[in-house]
């Protein structure tokens, strides 16, 4: 795939920005590192940031369930994210503007908040390649009319006059909008249906179990929590592929049937 991406970005003096999309359990972390280890090795230095990286943190969160909605208390919807703090980074990495020292922020799921600053990871060599990987990365804003009608019993019953999705809705056309704008390009791995993201991030919740995390979910709790994402996940299956510069088209078990685009 490295042969269907230019060297360089927009303007030769910076590096490219590579948007990898999908949906949850999809694959894009183990994909971003893979991608990465291959340019590498290719002489072509490489950095990946997750967009889950730049999570508010709990406290944060809890500020915006009291002051915005409740439902802004769970992490991964738009809102939940400090996009500055992203803008920041891809901004130090030569992405927008003269590179500075740069230092990627961490965010520690286990304790739901991010990693103190000083061991955020120092990047020291200038990248040619930034890969951003993230469920919603490139998925544009609804109409007004999409909005109105509950998706599921979450948004039916804790979202009844739908305040909430609107305001999500509102921070995709603005803060998101303008960061999926400086994209060069967009990687996309097509899930075949949301019926199936269930089933994978139930499978990482598995591994997370036997390890004694925490935080893992049972299965109760994992379905209440993809409610938040059903939305916006279902949304970006209708819009994302015909945006995408690059498809790699998945079957239900993560299997690779099919490359299109560039």
């Amino acid at each position: 795939m490295l042969g269907a991406l230019p060297v360089r970005g927009r303007h030769a003096r910076r590096p490219l920005l590579v948007g990898l999309s999908g949906l949850q359990g999809s694959g894009k972390s183990t994909f971003a590192r893979a991608l990465a280890a291959a340019a590498n090795a290719r002489a072509i230095p490489c950095d990946v940031l997750s967009l889950d990286d730049f999570y508010y943190g709990r406290r944060a969160r809890q500020h915006f369930a009291r002051t915005r909605h409740p439902l802004f208390a769970t992490r991964g919807v738009p809102g939940t994210h400090d996009v500055g703090l992203l803008l920041h980074a891809l901004a130090a990495l030569g992405v927008a503007g003269p590179r500075r020292p740069a230092r990627l922020p961490r965010f520690d799921k286990g304790r739901d908040t991010r990693v103190v600053p000083s061991r955020w990871r120092r990047v020291a060599r200038p990248p040619a390649l930034v890969v951003l990987e993230g469920w919603c990365v490139g998925v544009p804003p609804q109409d007004a009319h999409s909005l109105r009608r509950a998706v599921n019993a979450l948004e039916r019953d804790e979202d009844r006059d739908g305040r909430w999705r609107r305001a999500v809705n509102a921070e995709l056309a603005r803060a998101y909008s303008l960061l999926w704008r400086r994209l060069d390009r967009l990687v996309l791995l097509q899930a075949p249906s949301f019926a199936v993201v269930e089933r994978w991030r139930d499978e990482q919740e598995r591994a997370l179990r036997a390890r004694g995390a925490p935080r893992a979910l049972d299965h109760a709790a994992l379905h209440r929590f993809l409610m938040h994402y059903e939305r916006l996940s279902r949304h970006a299956l209708r819009t994302l592929p015909p945006r995408a510069d690059i498809r790699l088209v998945l079957d239900e078990h993560r299997r690779v049937r099919g490359i299109e685009g560039a």
